[in-house]
């Protein structure tokens, strides 16, 4: 077992030692870390198989954790996947839960200590779109036992060398749908569906380093939505209490459980901070502009308005959510004209504020989605585009380099730069003054391209690869 093994599995200990409640045997993996929820308020989770929950320490003083969720089996829902290809979400390990306590210095757990937020947070990493591909309508099974193909495991480890103080993952973490083909050496073995063993192969086990090293925050993807994923989404991710009518076991509850508010993760101390992350769940949204009295128009824009009462809170915002408002994607069907920004969303924030799209304090978005890496900025007043989403998925074609001259992911946009790579890898974010440095890392923690954000305005190096 490898030191970083020992990092997050959560076991019994040896003869001669004092056990920790609800930890039985030295085989069983179980999974700790941190997340970040509404003002920054971190909670610890654990994943075991153990019939209870191990108690917490902080500070030395020890304190039970609580349930989120006991072991079921969900039945079968109707889902994107054909009846042959689907089966019930089976999820044999309980989930415990602990909300740390602000004034906490360490928090331990069978003797290992969680990653706590930093007073002053210096060095993010981000990483999205991490999941290894295997899906039948699509005709597409990644080579999940290739760590060429599917290199997850190894960028969440290059990422964690790196010393981050903050984790955002940008969404979709499940991509496992289907069985592999018989024959297919790639993916041979491989768990699928919704279900613990799919969870644990293509996120918790290969972000095993990344999770000891920082406290996260996480963002729900499509493939989070309720028909997909959203069952594991609400069990094992998500910072809020879990709500039976929100955890997508039930077609019924969907129009809850494909949905959530907006929150404010301040970077450091909240009484402080002149920085902070907006998290928006745009997990069901479409591609194409959505009406006025289109019910999901509706509810994103009442949800925006309370987004955008949460920025102004602070001068400098980072607004994160899964699918890039204002970034391109590769159209394979016609490389040289890529697909513009999310219509669906831009249809709602064109409603709010016509040409920004956003108030002044948002300086920049965070978003995935997209399996590249890409940074766009305007000469018109929109806030830059940052994308993070090669993370391991099966990466996207690159852009044309150049663009076409007309080329714009929204009407009256204006674009200054673009840079974009479709290696695979992550990206750090820093503060550096007045100014962001961010840089794009390839799979193994190598720079590839270096870019630097001050106010709403990104500059990068001419030297990137695609």
């Amino acid at each position: 077992m490898t030191q970083a093994r020992l990092l997050l599995v959560i076991t019994a200990m040896i003869a001669g030692c004092a056990t920790v409640p609800g930890i039985e045997r030295a085989d069983m993996k179980s999974y700790a870390f941190v997340v970040l929820g509404e003002e920054g308020r971190p909670v610890a989770r654990v994943i075991t198989v153990a019939a209870a929950c191990p108690a917490i320490e902080f500070d030395g003083v020890g304190v039970a954790m609580d349930v989120r969720a006991r072991p079921a089996t969900i039945a079968l829902r109707p889902t994107r996947s054909t009846p042959a290809e689907s089966k019930p979400s089976a999820f044999p390990v309980l989930v415990c839960e602990k909300a740390i306590p602000a004034s906490a210095r360490r928090a331990v757990v069978a003797g290992r200590a969680l990653p706590l937020p930093k007073a002053s947070p210096q060095r993010i990493v981000v990483v999205g779109d991490t999941g290894c591909r295997l899906k039948s309508a699509d005709r597409v099974f990644q080579a999940c036992n290739d760590s060429a193909q599917w290199p997850f495991a190894a960028v969440a480890g290059a990422a964690a060398d790196v010393g981050p103080d903050l984790v955002i993952h940008v969404g979709d973490y499940h991509y496992r749908e289907n069985a592999c083909p018989d024959g297919n050496a790639g993916c041979a073995g491989s768990p699928w569906g919704y279900g613990w063993d799919a969870w644990e192969a293509d996120f918790f086990a290969p972000a095993e380093r990344l999770l000891a090293a920082a406290p996260w925050i996480v963002v729900r993807g499509n493939h989070e939505s309720c028909s997909r994923a959203g069952q594991g989404w609400w069990r094992f991710l998500d910072p809020r209490p879990l709500s039976p009518r929100q955890d997508c076991n039930a077609a019924v509850d969907d129009a809850s459980g494909d949905h959530s508010e907006p929150y404010a993760v301040p970077l450091g101390l909240a009484a402080a901070a002149d920085t902070q992350f907006i998290v928006f769940d745009s997990s069901l949204v479409g591609v194409a502009p959505l009406p006025p009295d289109d019910p999901m128009h509706v509810r994103y824009r009442g949800q925006l308005e309370r987004a955008f009462a949460l920025s102004a809170r602070r001068p400098n915002t980072f607004f994160v959510n899964h699918h890039p408002v204002l970034a391109f994607a590769p159209n394979p069907a016609n490389p040289d004209a890529p697909f513009p920004g999310n219509g669906a969303l831009q249809s709602v924030l064109g409603a709010l504020r016509p040409t920004a799209l956003f108030p002044p304090e948002v300086k920049a978005l965070l978003a995935g989605h997209v399996h590249l890496f890409e940074v766009v900025s305007f000469s018109t007043p929109q806030p830059a585009q940052l994308v993070s989403g090669n993370g391991g998925d099966w990466i996207d074609a690159p852009l044309p380099s150049p663009l076409p001259t007309d080329a714009t992911p929204m009407p009256g946009a204006v674009i200054a730069s673009l840079v974009a790579t479709n290696r695979y890898g992550f990206m750090t974010i820093e503060r550096d003054g007045a100014r962001w440095r961010m840089v794009a890392h390839d799979a193994h923690g190598a720079p590839l391209i270096s870019c630097t954000l001050l106010e709403r305005r990104a500059k990068c190096d001419t030297a990137a690869s695609r």
